[in-house]
């Protein structure tokens, strides 16, 4: 590899500094996080767990800009989410940032494909285009002979693979998924694993994972574990 390839590989994609987050509940203050310093570079796999309550899911809304610290910051592809307008920051997220949550939140009036599609659709792409690039990533999760159906049509998993596709879709550098397995059968868990693995070792996609399937943890390169407000080395498989 180049020296400039290696630099673009040591380049963080998204990153936190200090990061913290403060709730008020009544005349109490409530700090959920507590300072976490956090850096993901292409290629990580990196699985977050914790007790249910402990944060995780904020620490997610945090990293993909959909909510704002109480301090420090975020930063993603070099520019820090506190310094853009919400437009701006959904701009940016449309370009470098995928996610997949629990449940799929797929629209149910439109096909797989068209939910596939849809984060090029927003970035402006024509829709022969978007849609070319939807059904090539439906045949990757093996949905390409569902691309005509709606998700009320669809099975858990699969509405869960059309996410998956989605978040793809537009080849962010990083993408944020929230219990990606939790409604999943173990067979399609599986299938889900190793499409994080193969495209984080192919195309140098970024995965942060908050779980509390330990079989999904276990499988990622790195895996922390958040507890008091603060993230520590749980696990290296290596």
């Amino acid at each position: 590899m180049t020296e400039q390839g290696n630099n673009k590989m040591n380049q963080a994609v998204l990153r936190c500094q200090a990061l913290k987050k403060i709730y008020t509940e009544g005349p109490q203050d409530v700090e959920v996080l507590a300072g976490i310093d956090l850096d993901i570079h292409p290629g990580d796999r990196l699985a977050i767990i914790g007790s249910s309550g402990s944060g995780k899911t904020t620490l997610l809304n945090l990293l993909g800009g959909l909510d704002l610290p109480s301090e420090g910051r975020v930063e993603l592809a070099g520019k820090s989410y506190a310094d853009l307008s919400e437009k701006q920051r959904g701009f940016l997220r449309n370009r470098h940032l995928g996610f997949v949550y629990q449940f799929h939140h797929l629209l149910a009036e439109f096909t797989a494909l068209e939910n596939a599609a849809m984060p090029l659709l927003l970035r402006g792409e024509t829709m022969d285009k978007a849609k070319a690039s939807a059904m090539k990533l439906l045949e990757r999760v093996n949905l390409a002979h569902r691309a005509d159906h709606k998700p009320a049509e669809l099975s858990g998993g699969e509405r869960q693979r059309v996410a998956l596709a989605r978040a793809l879709v537009g080849e962010p550098g990083c993408v944020l998924l929230d219990e990606p397995t939790g409604n999943l059968d173990q067979h399609t868990a599986a299938q889900v694993q190793d499409m994080i693995r193969e495209l984080a070792e192919n195309s140098g996609t970024a995965f942060v994972i908050v779980t509390h399937d330990p079989k999904l943890a276990m499988q990622q390169s790195r895996i922390l574990r958040l507890d008091d407000g603060r993230l520590v080395e749980e696990h290296q498989p290596g």
